[in-house]
């Protein structure tokens, strides 16, 4: 296949975009503005056409989507609903499984996927502490659930993207009716590999805690997170450079990378000692870290132990208030340290530990880059506490201090307009970007939340993505491109006939999704895989529905999607474990998707 000068810069604009996304040196909203601006400056389009991106309908669908999800959680709709749909659980393994997949996928048919996730993953931690089974034999399940919920909606951003493909090829957009007859098979036959086969390979590892009361799970955590080999007492003697100074000054975190986890003073303990307070001739402190660097401070003038000074680990007290927390994927602290955001001086709380694929670290905690689904362990007060629970970059996910939403008086509100925005899509009575902007603004206007909320409330990253990368669909169309190799697919898969295609496209969009997102890979291969329906003569709606189904195929690895990654840390899992149970997902995946176009298409 020859190309031409204007197909080959495109070739080369997209090529280095993948590999920009891929090197994950760049984040990929900044790779997608980057797109924008080399389309125009290399002739491939207009800079009318290079910034249309802004301007679609599905730009304002995710908009919409977004303030209405945010408003759900605000008024609390989301977490009571998610509360009832998995108290159901009644203590049994497959029931639990059961009823948390139906509550993921049940969520995502309304709501963002990550969104379904975060909100649900606390509330099934706790019902897996509650009923004795560990939350590596359900998050995963809770993930899955999510992503195959999605594939039975419009209101997915994948879905989303390859509608708009289609209406800018006015070939009509899809609608939510599209995707129930696949999804629903989908979404079953997935939920019945689960029980049947899935669950079995599930690991049991130990998670981040096991029972429902406070002192029990502290000592869970305390044991999950291995801190006993890592905790020392030690005595400040008279005229130890530490005695009458703050934590601050004394630099023991900065120079030696240790933690004050409490002081004892006569009768009295002070946990988690602020920043600014004072350490005092004879006080006994519990410190964390790594034995050669305590060891240090007997230089600094402090004792190892109580009695004899012999170096040992204290014995703990379960009643310490311990919490942990995730990173969630949109959290703006990703990157960043816990240093570098203040974050003891800010919340009062003191970082412990840290868990990231399925090991425990102890030492130089506030140091270490946070990614989404590090989970931290952490002591502190219940007020602040409190705070962090306020805060969208944590979500607290062990604690017996539940945060009450902002507005649950608007409840009812909330519900009546989701209900109104489903139903107009549902029905073609408004097009999806009309019906969700109009729900949106009724969420501002029946104060359900206000303006501030409703901009914290929209990814904007995930909408600069689309909106930059959305110019690859139209550039693939303008220069025929996405003619050309769609033929050239066609050419391939013409003696398997149209599930043949499908098939193939499935195979393409999957593992493109593993390693690129969904969302980028529903914007490159869709004007592909519909040019390639209208060569061979098939429905584009069909293509376009078991492409898009495909972008939600993300059961691979860890990072294939968000929602994947979030539940790393509090289920202890390592990326072979998203492999093992997600082959056979992306299996029985494809196989319902193939019964779904036969029977509900006509697809041959």
């Amino acid at each position: 296949m020859m190309f031409n000068a204007e197909e080959i810069v495109l070739l080369l604009i997209i090529a280095a975009a993948i590999i920009l996304i891929l090197s994950n040196k760049i984040r990929s909203d900044v790779v997608a503005i980057m797109v924008l601006l080399a389309l125009p400056l290399t002739g491939v389009l207009t800079p009318e056409q290079a910034f249309s991106g802004f301007s679609r309908g599905v730009i304002f669908t995710l908009i919409g989507l977004f303030i209405i999800s945010h408003a759900l959680e605000e008024t609390g709709v989301i977490a009571w609903l998610a509360a009832r749909l998995t108290r159901f659980g009644g203590g049994r393994e497959t029931r639990l499984l059961l009823i948390v997949m139906g509550a993921g996928a049940f969520l995502a048919l309304f709501m963002n996927i990550i969104a379904a996730g975060a909100v649900l993953l606390p509330v099934v931690i706790t019902v897996a502490r509650d009923s004795q089974v560990r939350a590596s034999k359900l998050l995963i399940p809770l993930s899955y659930g999510t992503l195959i919920g999605a594939t039975a909606t419009i209101f997915a951003t994948a879905n989303i993207v390859l509608s708009g493909i289609l209406t800018d090829q006015n070939l009509g957009a899809l609608s939510f009716r599209d995707f129930v007859p696949t999804g629903i098979l989908i979404i079953i036959a997935g939920t019945a590999y689960m029980l049947l086969v899935g669950r079995k390979l599930l690991p049991n590892r130990e998670g981040m805690g096991g029972s429902p009361s406070s002192r029990n799970l502290a000592r869970s955590l305390y044991e999950a997170y291995q801190l006993q080999e890592r905790l020392w007492e030690m005595r400040v003697l008279p005229g130890s450079r530490l005695a009458n100074s703050t934590l601050a000054e004394s630099d023991i975190g900065e120079k030696l990378g240790l933690s004050v986890l409490a002081i004892w003073r006569g009768g009295s303990a002070l946990l988690a000692p602020a920043p600014t307070d004072r350490i005092l001739n004879g006080d006994f402190l519990l410190i964390l870290g790594r034995e050669e660097r305590v060891r240090e401070l007997l230089d600094w003038g402090l004792t190892l132990g109580r009695e004899d000074g012999d170096l040992h680990t204290p014995r703990h007290d379960y009643s310490v208030d311990l919490t942990e927390v995730i990173i969630p994927p949109r959290s703006t602290i990703v990157g960043k340290t816990l240093k570098e955001i203040g974050f003891r001086g800010k919340f009062g709380l003191t970082a412990v530990a840290l868990w990231r694929e399925g090991r425990s670290y102890r030492t130089d905690v506030g140091k270490f880059p946070l990614e989404v689904g590090d989970a931290i362990l952490m002591v502190g007060s219940a007020q602040h506490i409190r705070m962090l629970q306020r805060e969208r970059d944590f979500i607290v996910l062990t604690s017996s201090h539940a945060a009450q939403p902002p507005a649950p008086q608007k409840a009812g509100w909330a519900i009546s307009i989701m209900a109104a925005v489903i139903g107009l899509s549902v029905f073609e009575i408004l097009p999806s970007a009309e019906a969700m902007l109009l729900g949106a603004v009724a969420m501002v206007l029946t104060g359900c939340l206000n303006m501030d909320e409703a901009y914290r409330g929209v990814n904007w990253r995930v909408i600069f993505l689309i909106a930059g990368m959305t110019p690859i669909s139209t550039a693939l169309i303008q220069t025929g491109l996405a003619d050309r190799i769609g033929q050239a697919v066609v050419d391939l898969s013409a003696p398997l006939g149209g599930l043949g295609l499908i098939g193939g496209l499935y195979l393409l969009t999957m593992l493109l999704t593993q390693i690129l997102s969904g969302q980028v890979t529903a914007i490159i291969v869709g004007p592909i895989a519909v040019a390639a329906a209208l060569s061979m003569g098939i429905d584009s709606h069909a293509v376009a529905v078991a492409t898009a189904t495909a972008c939600s195929a993300a059961f691979l690895i860890p990072t294939g999607h968000p929602v994947n990654a979030l539940m790393m840390g509090p289920a202890g899992y390592v990326p072979t474990d998203f492999i093992r149970v997600g082959t056979g997902m992306t299996v029985v995946t494809f196989f319902a998707l193939m019964i779904g176009m036969i029977v509900a298409w006509g697809v041959r």
